[in-house]
């Protein structure tokens, strides 16, 4: 019997620990992790930007090369 209290005791406990410490209602959390998937989406926008700024620089460059080189051979 004394098992029993004990087993029914601790469980009262978790129930009131997990009551006191349990993370934030499900509206909050869905919101926060709307927020932080918006801002990794956010961040992804711009690495791809930094890129393909980054491929058309030195595409332009290679062109600028190129038509440099044509120029020279023509002469």
């Amino acid at each position: 019997m004394g098992t029993i209290k004990l087993m029914i005791g601790a469980l009262a406990a978790g129930a009131m620990m997990g009551i006191l410490f349990a993370p934030a209602k499900g509206t909050v959390t869905r919101k926060r992790i709307a927020h932080q998937a918006g801002a990794y989406a956010d961040d992804m926008k711009d690495m791809f930007e930094d890129i393909v700024e980054t491929m058309t620089q030195r595409f332009e460059s290679v062109r600028g090369d190129v038509m440099h080189l044509r120029k020279q051979l023509m002469r």
